[in-house]
């Protein structure tokens, strides 16, 4: 009875079109009351003591160093270094949108901030070269969502914190499932271009030029090296690496590359200040959420039954992924992991996972939800910057979604590609 009232109305609450957040803290309040088990009051609580812990810290902080990073010059520099290096290859500005949200996703942890800092730089350009509008936005916002796969990542702390698991090893996983996701969509791009005739610049290699675009970007440069360097090295932890990344993005912003002015300052930090609540509440509502599943023994529940129905591990984790891309298409991020990693942690330690390789198959499948209508987060903030219509970017996304999930089953099913440097770097 409770079950049937904490699913039903969350159901009932997205089709009216809540916030997610809003929708997931009063399903679980309606599931309170018909339950009677905890007191409404607890949903309260659980607004606090969900968001009270140390590591969720990282959030706000990642979110707050991409919106510098961002407004602050950073993303330009990269581009410039990324263009000097790649831009003459078939379908060279593609390739260099695809190798800048791949470092710039290194640095914010986020998917729809790296869509937001490369697409506004990006998109004029790849228009005015011929690009089509279709390809053109499709394309920033798939490769945005490599934000969430390359370490830091928000959606890794927030599993982490879900299930007890290891951020740092989450961190270190990730890095090889966000590089080859990159180097298909760069195979893509290239192919793609090639097809259409879109060549790329006519300028010829210069050192010259490359080493002044290194030089104008080591600022930029050294910045995940610091980041990744200190969590790996033992010297601060991620949620400490998060304000050591939003320090230093500001020091670059504001006094080494003058960019960061008070007004854009202003509005760069109310911009992180309204992601940071908005997150803040869903991890909140899900915290109780995630109490009424435990209290319920629906983990246990569903885990016998995907195991009693099969036994085979290929078919298990199948039906695991088709669950998480359709729960992708109606949940953020956050939540659906707040949600589900209890519920299916179980289920993958069953069969012989481990709770670091399950995390980035959930992290990489999750991500694919940045580019799927109807929520799509990437592709309304891609659609926004491109000053274009919804249906435009859907129309070119189909490829990419393609690309994603041929990534995603080799991350599911040949466990290398995640746990070699974890298991490398454990020994």
């Amino acid at each position: 009875m409770v079950s049937a009232a904490l699913f039903i109305s969350l159901l009932v609450f997205l089709i009216f079109n809540l916030p997610v957040g809003i929708a997931i803290g009063l399903s679980s309040l309606v599931a309170i009351l018909v339950g009677g088990t905890l007191s409404p009051g607890y949903l309260a609580q659980a607004l606090v003591t969900g968001t009270d812990s140390f590591p969720i810290m990282a959030i706000p902080l990642f979110i707050l160093a991409g919106e510098l990073m961002g407004a602050g010059g950073v993303s330009k520099r990269i581009l410039n270094v990324a263009n000097v290096f790649f831009g003459r290859i078939t379908g060279g500005l593609a390739i260099v949108t695809v190798v800048v949200c791949m470092f710039f996703a290194a640095v914010s942890g986020s998917g729809p901030a790296t869509v937001a800092a490369v697409g506004s730089m990006v998109i004029p350009t790849m228009l005015a070269k011929g690009y089509s509008k279709s390809f053109t936005l499709a394309l920033i916002a798939c490769a945005g969502s490599i934000g969430v796969i390359i370490p830091p990542s928000i959606p890794m702390v927030i599993y982490g914190v879900s299930t007890g698991t290891s951020i740092s090893s989450l961190f270190i996983a990730g890095f090889m499932p966000g590089i080859l996701i990159g180097l298909a969509l760069i195979l893509w791009c290239y192919i793609y271009c090639k097809k259409q005739g879109w060549e790329g610049d006519e300028e010829p290699f210069s050192w010259k030029r490359s080493l002044e675009a290194i030089w104008d970007a080591k600022w930029a440069l050294i910045n995940p090296i610091i980041i990744l360097g200190g969590i790996y090295g033992g010297i601060f932890t991620p949620t400490e690496a998060a304000a050591v990344a939003a320090v230093y993005a500001f020091i670059c912003g504001v006094f080494i590359h003058k960019e960061l002015k008070l007004r854009s300052l202003i509005s760069t930090i109310g911009g992180a200040c309204s992601t940071t609540g908005t997150t803040m509440v869903i991890l909140g509502c899900a915290t109780a959420f995630t109490k009424i599943l435990t209290i319920e023994q629906i983990p246990a529940m569903i885990t016998n039954a995907i195991i009693n129905a099969t036994d085979n591990t290929i078919v298990i984790l199948l039906l695991i992924n088709i669950l998480l891309l359709v729960v992708g298409c109606f949940m953020d991020t956050t939540p659906a992991i707040m949600v589900l990693s209890p519920i299916l942690l179980p289920v993958a330690l069953s069969i012989g996972l481990s709770p670091v390789h399950f995390g980035i198959i959930m992290v990489v499948n999750l991500s694919i939800g940045f580019i799927t209508p109807p929520l799509g987060i990437n592709l309304f903030v891609a659609a926004r910057i491109g000053s274009e219509p919804l249906e435009t970017v859907t129309r070119g996304i189909i490829p990419f979604i393609t690309v994603m999930i041929v990534c995603l089953l080799l991350v599911t099913y040949f466990a290398p590609i995640s746990m070699f440097l974890p298991n490398l770097l454990m020994r």
